[in-house]
Protein backbone atom coordinates (compact mmCIF):
# COMPACT_ATOMS: atom_id res chain seq x y z
CA UNK A 1 0.00 0.00 0.00
CA UNK A 2 2.79 2.38 0.93
CA UNK A 3 4.61 1.50 -2.29
CA UNK A 4 1.58 2.29 -4.41
CA UNK A 5 1.05 5.55 -2.57
CA UNK A 6 4.71 6.46 -3.04
CA UNK A 7 4.52 5.75 -6.78
CA UNK A 8 1.31 7.79 -7.08
CA UNK A 9 2.89 10.65 -5.13
CA UNK A 10 6.00 10.64 -7.33
CA UNK A 11 3.87 10.58 -10.48
CA UNK A 12 1.77 13.49 -9.21
CA UNK A 13 4.86 15.57 -8.42
CA UNK A 14 6.37 14.72 -11.80
CA UNK A 15 3.24 15.82 -13.69
CA UNK A 16 3.09 18.97 -11.57
CA UNK A 17 6.74 19.77 -12.29
CA UNK A 18 6.21 19.25 -16.03
CA UNK A 19 3.13 21.50 -16.10
CA UNK A 20 4.86 24.23 -14.10
CA UNK A 21 7.82 24.05 -16.48
CA UNK A 22 5.53 24.44 -19.49
CA UNK A 23 3.75 27.40 -17.90
CA UNK A 24 7.09 28.96 -16.98
CA UNK A 25 8.36 28.56 -20.56
CA UNK A 26 5.22 30.22 -21.93
CA UNK A 27 5.67 33.11 -19.51
CA UNK A 28 9.31 33.51 -20.44
CA UNK A 29 8.50 33.31 -24.15
CA UNK A 30 6.03 36.19 -23.81
CA UNK A 31 8.72 38.26 -22.07
CA UNK A 32 11.27 37.33 -24.75
CA UNK A 33 8.90 38.34 -27.56
CA UNK A 34 8.23 41.67 -25.83
CA UNK A 35 11.94 42.38 -25.36
CA UNK A 36 12.64 41.42 -28.98
CA UNK A 37 10.05 43.91 -30.24
CA UNK A 38 11.28 46.64 -27.92
CA UNK A 39 14.90 45.86 -28.74
CA UNK A 40 14.24 46.00 -32.48
CA UNK A 41 12.53 49.40 -32.18
CA UNK A 42 15.26 50.62 -29.82
CA UNK A 43 18.10 49.65 -32.14
CA UNK A 44 16.40 51.00 -35.26
CA UNK A 45 15.00 54.17 -33.73
CA UNK A 46 17.58 55.28 -31.18
CA UNK A 47 20.00 56.69 -33.77
CA UNK A 48 17.23 58.90 -35.16
CA UNK A 49 16.44 60.50 -31.80
CA UNK A 50 17.87 63.97 -31.32
CA UNK A 51 16.78 67.28 -29.85
CA UNK A 52 15.89 68.55 -33.31
CA UNK A 53 13.87 65.41 -34.05
CA UNK A 54 11.82 65.94 -30.87
CA UNK A 55 11.30 69.70 -31.15
CA UNK A 56 11.05 70.45 -34.88
CA UNK A 57 8.26 70.01 -37.42
CA UNK A 58 8.50 67.68 -40.45
CA UNK A 59 10.20 69.08 -43.53
CA UNK A 60 11.08 68.17 -47.12
CA UNK A 61 8.16 65.83 -47.68
CA UNK A 62 8.63 64.31 -44.22
CA UNK A 63 12.09 62.99 -45.10
CA UNK A 64 13.71 65.47 -42.68
CA UNK A 65 12.76 67.47 -39.63
CA UNK A 66 11.08 66.22 -36.51
CA UNK A 67 7.79 65.10 -35.00
CA UNK A 68 6.97 67.82 -32.45
CA UNK A 69 3.47 68.56 -33.89
CA UNK A 70 2.66 64.82 -33.80
CA UNK A 71 3.79 64.56 -30.15
CA UNK A 72 1.65 67.53 -29.13
CA UNK A 73 -1.33 66.20 -31.10
CA UNK A 74 -1.06 62.75 -29.50
CA UNK A 75 -0.91 64.24 -26.00
CA UNK A 76 -3.94 66.44 -26.74
CA UNK A 77 -5.95 63.47 -27.98
CA UNK A 78 -5.01 61.31 -25.00
CA UNK A 79 -5.85 64.10 -22.56
CA UNK A 80 -9.15 64.81 -24.31
CA UNK A 81 -10.17 61.14 -24.34
CA UNK A 82 -9.30 60.82 -20.63
CA UNK A 83 -11.36 63.92 -19.73
CA UNK A 84 -14.34 62.37 -21.53
CA UNK A 85 -14.04 58.68 -20.63
CA UNK A 86 -12.75 58.81 -17.05
CA UNK A 87 -15.64 60.59 -15.25
CA UNK A 88 -18.36 58.92 -17.33
CA UNK A 89 -16.75 55.49 -17.01
CA UNK A 90 -16.20 55.77 -13.25
CA UNK A 91 -19.74 57.05 -12.61
CA UNK A 92 -21.20 54.29 -14.79
CA UNK A 93 -19.17 51.62 -13.00
CA UNK A 94 -20.26 52.95 -9.60
CA UNK A 95 -23.90 53.00 -10.68
CA UNK A 96 -23.79 49.43 -11.97
CA UNK A 97 -22.29 48.07 -8.77
CA UNK A 98 -23.75 50.31 -6.06
CA UNK A 99 -27.12 51.61 -7.28
CA UNK A 100 -28.55 49.53 -10.11
CA UNK A 101 -30.85 46.71 -8.94
CA UNK A 102 -29.25 43.34 -9.59
CA UNK A 103 -31.06 41.61 -12.40
CA UNK A 104 -31.65 41.70 -16.12
CA UNK A 105 -30.96 45.43 -16.53
CA UNK A 106 -27.45 45.25 -15.10
CA UNK A 107 -26.70 42.05 -17.01
CA UNK A 108 -27.87 43.69 -20.23
CA UNK A 109 -25.75 46.80 -19.64
CA UNK A 110 -22.74 44.62 -18.79
CA UNK A 111 -23.24 42.57 -21.96
CA UNK A 112 -23.49 45.73 -24.07
CA UNK A 113 -20.36 47.12 -22.45
CA UNK A 114 -18.44 43.94 -23.24
CA UNK A 115 -19.71 44.03 -26.82
CA UNK A 116 -18.66 47.67 -27.10
CA UNK A 117 -15.14 46.73 -26.01
CA UNK A 118 -14.96 44.15 -28.83
CA UNK A 119 -16.02 46.44 -31.66
CA UNK A 120 -13.16 47.11 -34.15
CA UNK A 121 -11.67 50.57 -33.83
CA UNK A 122 -12.42 51.45 -37.44
CA UNK A 123 -16.14 51.20 -36.62
CA UNK A 124 -15.62 53.81 -33.89
CA UNK A 125 -13.86 55.95 -36.49
CA UNK A 126 -16.78 55.73 -38.91
CA UNK A 127 -19.23 56.53 -36.10
CA UNK A 128 -17.12 59.48 -34.99
CA UNK A 129 -17.01 60.82 -38.53
CA UNK A 130 -20.78 60.43 -38.98
CA UNK A 131 -21.82 61.77 -35.56
CA UNK A 132 -19.17 64.13 -34.22
CA UNK A 133 -17.68 65.41 -37.47
CA UNK A 134 -20.81 65.67 -39.66
CA UNK A 135 -23.96 65.60 -37.50
CA UNK A 136 -22.67 67.75 -34.60
CA UNK A 137 -20.57 69.75 -37.09
CA UNK A 138 -17.36 69.64 -35.05
CA UNK A 139 -15.45 69.05 -38.28
CA UNK A 140 -12.10 67.29 -38.43
CA UNK A 141 -10.86 68.45 -35.05
CA UNK A 142 -9.18 67.48 -31.81
CA UNK A 143 -12.60 67.56 -30.14
CA UNK A 144 -14.09 65.02 -32.55
CA UNK A 145 -11.03 62.78 -32.31
CA UNK A 146 -10.94 62.95 -28.50
CA UNK A 147 -14.62 62.07 -28.17
CA UNK A 148 -14.20 59.14 -30.56
CA UNK A 149 -11.17 57.82 -28.67
CA UNK A 150 -13.07 58.39 -25.42
CA UNK A 151 -15.82 56.08 -26.64
CA UNK A 152 -13.15 53.51 -27.46
CA UNK A 153 -11.70 53.74 -23.94
CA UNK A 154 -15.04 53.90 -22.11
CA UNK A 155 -15.76 50.12 -21.81
CA UNK A 156 -12.39 49.44 -20.18
CA UNK A 157 -12.89 52.18 -17.58
CA UNK A 158 -16.45 51.02 -16.82
CA UNK A 159 -15.56 47.35 -16.35
CA UNK A 160 -12.43 48.10 -14.32
CA UNK A 161 -14.33 50.46 -12.01
CA UNK A 162 -17.17 47.98 -11.53
CA UNK A 163 -14.80 45.14 -10.67
CA UNK A 164 -12.81 47.37 -8.31
CA UNK A 165 -15.93 48.29 -6.33
CA UNK A 166 -17.21 44.71 -6.42
CA UNK A 167 -14.05 43.46 -4.68
CA UNK A 168 -14.40 45.87 -1.73
CA UNK A 169 -15.77 43.96 1.31
CA UNK A 170 -19.32 44.80 2.38
CA UNK A 171 -18.02 45.49 5.88
CA UNK A 172 -16.66 48.80 4.57
CA UNK A 173 -20.15 49.85 3.46
CA UNK A 174 -21.87 48.55 6.61
CA UNK A 175 -19.36 50.17 8.95
CA UNK A 176 -19.59 53.55 7.23
CA UNK A 177 -23.40 53.58 7.17
CA UNK A 178 -23.52 52.40 10.79
CA UNK A 179 -21.61 55.55 11.73
CA UNK A 180 -24.30 57.67 10.07
CA UNK A 181 -22.80 58.26 6.63
CA UNK A 182 -25.11 58.37 3.64
CA UNK A 183 -24.64 56.08 0.66
CA UNK A 184 -23.10 58.91 -1.37
CA UNK A 185 -20.71 59.81 1.49
CA UNK A 186 -19.75 56.14 1.85
CA UNK A 187 -18.93 55.91 -1.85
CA UNK A 188 -16.99 59.18 -1.92
CA UNK A 189 -15.11 58.89 1.39
CA UNK A 190 -14.65 55.14 1.82
CA UNK A 191 -15.18 53.09 -1.32
CA UNK A 192 -13.67 55.35 -3.98
CA UNK A 193 -10.30 55.80 -2.19
CA UNK A 194 -10.10 52.02 -1.71
CA UNK A 195 -10.91 51.35 -5.37
CA UNK A 196 -8.82 54.19 -6.80
CA UNK A 197 -5.62 52.16 -7.48
CA UNK A 198 -7.54 49.77 -9.77
CA UNK A 199 -9.57 52.60 -11.27
CA UNK A 200 -6.34 54.38 -12.20
CA UNK A 201 -5.07 51.13 -13.68
CA UNK A 202 -8.17 50.91 -15.88
CA UNK A 203 -7.68 54.49 -17.05
CA UNK A 204 -4.05 53.85 -17.99
CA UNK A 205 -4.94 50.63 -19.80
CA UNK A 206 -7.55 52.51 -21.80
CA UNK A 207 -5.13 55.32 -22.63
CA UNK A 208 -2.51 52.77 -23.61
CA UNK A 209 -4.98 51.35 -26.10
CA UNK A 210 -6.12 54.65 -27.62
CA UNK A 211 -2.59 56.06 -27.84
CA UNK A 212 -1.74 53.67 -30.67
CA UNK A 213 -5.04 53.76 -32.57
CA UNK A 214 -4.93 55.01 -36.15
CA UNK A 215 -8.37 54.27 -37.64
CA UNK A 216 -10.47 56.46 -35.28
CA UNK A 217 -8.30 59.56 -35.74
CA UNK A 218 -7.93 58.91 -39.47
CA UNK A 219 -11.63 59.77 -39.96
CA UNK A 220 -11.99 62.48 -37.32
CA UNK A 221 -8.92 64.65 -36.79
CA UNK A 222 -5.57 63.45 -38.12
CA UNK A 223 -3.74 65.56 -40.69
CA UNK A 224 -1.24 64.16 -43.19
CA UNK A 225 1.12 67.11 -42.82
CA UNK A 226 0.64 70.02 -40.41
CA UNK A 227 3.88 71.86 -39.61
CA UNK A 228 2.31 74.10 -36.94
CA UNK A 229 0.64 73.36 -33.63
CA UNK A 230 -3.16 73.40 -33.23
CA UNK A 231 -4.60 76.60 -31.78
CA UNK A 232 -7.89 75.23 -30.43
CA UNK A 233 -9.83 72.01 -29.94
CA UNK A 234 -11.58 72.66 -33.26
CA UNK A 235 -8.33 72.40 -35.25
CA UNK A 236 -6.87 69.33 -36.89
CA UNK A 237 -3.67 67.85 -35.53
CA UNK A 238 -0.95 65.41 -36.37
CA UNK A 239 -0.65 62.27 -34.26
CA UNK A 240 2.16 59.77 -33.77
CA UNK A 241 0.24 56.61 -34.86
CA UNK A 242 -1.01 58.19 -38.09
CA UNK A 243 2.35 59.87 -38.72
CA UNK A 244 4.05 56.49 -38.30
CA UNK A 245 1.62 54.92 -40.77
CA UNK A 246 2.17 57.73 -43.29
CA UNK A 247 5.96 57.76 -43.24
CA UNK A 248 6.14 53.96 -43.36
CA UNK A 249 3.74 53.46 -46.29
CA UNK A 250 3.48 56.71 -48.27
CA UNK A 251 5.70 59.40 -49.65
CA UNK A 252 8.20 59.95 -52.42
CA UNK A 253 11.24 58.42 -50.70
CA UNK A 254 10.34 55.50 -48.47
CA UNK A 255 13.97 54.61 -47.74
CA UNK A 256 14.69 58.10 -46.43
CA UNK A 257 11.50 58.06 -44.35
CA UNK A 258 12.08 54.67 -42.67
CA UNK A 259 14.50 56.03 -39.99
CA UNK A 260 11.86 58.63 -39.13
CA UNK A 261 9.26 55.86 -38.84
CA UNK A 262 11.45 53.92 -36.41
CA UNK A 263 12.15 57.09 -34.43
CA UNK A 264 8.43 57.85 -34.26
CA UNK A 265 7.70 54.33 -33.00
CA UNK A 266 10.43 54.73 -30.38
CA UNK A 267 8.97 58.01 -29.12
CA UNK A 268 5.45 56.53 -28.99
CA UNK A 269 6.69 53.59 -26.90
CA UNK A 270 8.53 55.97 -24.55
CA UNK A 271 5.37 58.07 -24.08
CA UNK A 272 3.33 54.98 -23.20
CA UNK A 273 6.10 53.78 -20.86
CA UNK A 274 6.24 57.15 -19.07
CA UNK A 275 2.46 57.11 -18.76
CA UNK A 276 2.54 53.64 -17.19
CA UNK A 277 5.28 54.71 -14.77
CA UNK A 278 3.21 57.73 -13.76
CA UNK A 279 0.20 55.47 -13.24
CA UNK A 280 2.26 53.15 -11.01
CA UNK A 281 3.35 56.14 -8.92
CA UNK A 282 -0.24 57.36 -8.56
CA UNK A 283 -1.41 53.84 -7.71
CA UNK A 284 1.22 53.47 -4.98
CA UNK A 285 0.21 56.86 -3.59
CA UNK A 286 -3.43 55.80 -3.24
CA UNK A 287 -2.47 52.39 -1.84
CA UNK A 288 -0.35 54.02 0.89
CA UNK A 289 -3.07 56.59 1.55
CA UNK A 290 -5.71 53.92 2.17
CA UNK A 291 -3.54 51.92 4.61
Amino acid sequence: MDTQYSKYNKKKHFVQAVMFTIFRLFSYSIAVILFCILGFILVKGFHTISWEFITEAPADGMTKGGIWPAIVGTCCLMLGSAIFSFPIGVISGIYMNEYAPKGKLVNFIRMMTNNLAGIPSIVFGLFGMAFFVNYLEFGDSILAGSLTLGLLALPIVIRTTEEAFKDIPNSFREGSQALGATKAQTIWKVLLPSAMPRVITGLILSLGRVSGETAPILFTCAAYFLPHLPQSIFDQCMALPYHLYVVATSGTDIEAQLPIAYGTAFVLIVIVLLMNMTANFIRRFFVQKTR
